[in-house]
């Protein structure tokens, strides 16, 4: 049925798809003031009832009202996500700007609380590398921390002090141990230090050098077990009771040769166990010295004793020969026999006496330059001459050797080593030489080495024994059956006024022969000064 006042006006198709599934879609017009719903017909295919019906203006309003009001919390509602997502953002911001002042907060106040702990950290750091220079800062409101870091830096100071105490005694101990050093490094006296027990602690480089003992064959070891002569030396002072004992001479071998040391021996103050210093020094060549001069006023003695009685003698026997010689009828050979033992006996004190007195006086050296060859030959070619059973070689240089000496004493002297040499070899021949087809042999030979001219007088025959092999150079000391034993000291002293030296060795020490002997004498060159003008010397001579 159409009411005039409500126009018919067909519904959009959506709303009749709506109808056909059953639903009942309303219709409300914007512009119209009613109501109009469509609904299918069931028993009446494809047949729809549409019914529309007007509608107050106010009621269309409130209901346009209430529409737009859905539409709008749909809309609320769909938006409803962003916002809580929004508010659950700026809540987690407030959040960790809150967390993050907390945060803050706590560590500006553990800062506040840990920072004198750092500090005192820092400076037990800086302490534990040695520097003692740090001074933690004393802030109040800090409490315990504050006691703690004045109590850090008195013990800071006090160790600065401590230190600075210790280092400058151990400058002073340095500075005394440099000075104690070289004042004993300039010492030619051996100086031993000694602990309680009579361990070295200390030994100077004159100690090493006249012992012919390394540093490493004292230092921590028993003087008994280094150096035992002196050890025993060492027990006799200190028996004394004496602070500083008198003065004892050790014998001991040093480089197979006989030295003499003179000890002292001073104990440090204080108790008995406390340690000592031992001096001494090398008197070899002081009492050589003494021995000699003893030995040459003893022999101007006896030369000025013996020598008066010994011409009445010898012409006494000579004449009492001539005068009764032809009268003695009975025991004539006797006779004859008692005068010339006289006479040949009287010969030979004569002889000696002489050579007391050689020795006695030796007479100055008169320098001249000269070709040490010539002297050389002078002493070797006499006993090439007259010796048959001896080989005598020489081994001297092509080139002048020139040097400043006196040929006499210097041949004297070339003449008592050979002769010494030879006699050397006598005596092993006569007590039958141990190698078959046995030849003796005495070799000169002459070298420079280092502004030095050298001498060796080698021979094969008995060789000198190491005991008392140093004194063979002082007066009356001899291995022979006879001598006087002032050959070898006359050498000597001839050498000492040349400015030399003589040493004697066994062979076997300096080569692998069996036996023998090498007696070197050295004796110095001529000078720079002196070499310049040898040619002029030398040309003078020759004319």
């Amino acid at each position: 049925i159409e009411n005039k006042k409500i126009p018919y006006r067909p519904p959009p198709a959506n709303v009749i798809a709506l109808a056909e599934r059953g639903q009942v879609p309303l219709l409300m017009p914007q512009k119209a003031n009613r109501v109009a719903a469509v609904v299918k017909l069931q028993n009446y295919p494809d047949s729809y009832l549409f019914v529309a019906r007007g509608v107050s203006p106010k009621v269309m309003r409130h209901l346009r009202r209430t529409r737009a009001t859905v539409n709008e919390y749909q809309q609320l509602r769909r938006r409803r996500g962003g916002l809580q997502a929004a508010h659950a953002l700026m809540y987690f911001m407030i959040s960790f700007t809150a967390l993050l002042a907390a945060i803050w907060a706590g560590l500006w106040f553990a800062g506040r609380f840990v920072a004198p702990i750092r500090r005192l950290i820092g400076a037990a750091r800086e302490v534990s590398t040695g520097n003692l220079n740090v001074n933690l800062p004393i802030r109040r409101g800090e409490g315990d921390l504050r006691r703690l870091s004045q109590t850090f830096n008195t013990m800071t100071y006090e160790l600065k002090s401590q230190r600075d105490a210790l280092v400058t005694a151990n400058e002073q101990l340095t500075d005394r141990r440099l000075f104690m050093e070289a004042v004993l490094s300039g010492v030619s006296a051996g100086v031993i230090g000694l602990d309680s027990q009579g361990v070295v602690t200390l030994a100077n480089r004159s100690a090493e050098q006249l012992l012919e003992v390394p540093s490493d064959g004292l230092m921590g070891k028993s003087l008994a077990d280094a150096v035992p002569e002196m050890a025993d030396a060492i027990t006799e002072l200190g028996a004394a009771g004496q602070r500083t004992r008198a003065q004892y001479n050790v014998t001991r071998l040093v480089n197979e040769e006989e030295r003499t040391f003179a000890v002292r021996l001073t104990q440090e103050d204080g108790a008995d166990d406390g340690g000592a210093v031992v001096t001494f020094d090398d008197i070899t060549e002081l009492v050589s010295a003494q021995r000699t001069s003893a030995w040459a006023d003893v022999a101007r003695r006896i030369a000025h004793e013996i020598k008066n009685p010994l011409t009445p003698i010898q012409l006494s026997a000579e004449r009492i020969r001539r005068k009764y010689g032809k009268v003695i009828v009975e025991d004539k050979e006797v006779f004859d026999k008692c005068t010339e033992t006289i006479i040949r006996q009287v010969g030979d004190v004569s002889r000696m006496v002489d050579e007391f007195s050689s020795f006695a006086r030796m007479p100055k050296a008169q320098m001249e330059v000269q070709d040490l060859r010539d002297a050389i030959k002078d002493a070797v070619v006499m006993f090439q001459m007259s010796s048959e059973g001896v080989k005598f070689e020489m081994d001297l240089p092509d080139d002048p050797v020139v040097a400043s000496f006196d040929r006499r004493l210097l041949s004297q002297a070339m003449t008592n080593l050979v002769k010494n040499s030879a006699e050397s070899v006598a005596g092993y021949i006569e007590a039958g030489p141990a190698e078959e087809e046995f030849r003796g042999r005495v070799r000169v030979s002459l070298v420079m080495q280092d502004g030095f001219a050298v001498t060796e007088v080698r021979d094969n025959g008995t060789g000198l024994s190491k005991q008392h092999r140093s004194r063979l150079l002082e007066p009356y000391v001899t291995t022979k059956a006879k001598g006087t034993g002032l050959g070898l000291a006359i050498v000597k002293k001839v050498i000492e006024q040349h400015g030399g030296t003589l040493t004697l060795q066994d062979i076997t020490d300096v080569s692998d022969e069996a036996h023998g002997a090498v007696v070197r004498m050295t004796i110095p060159l001529l000078t720079d000064e002196g070499a310049g003008d040898q040619g002029r010397v030398l040309e003078t001579n020759a004319n």
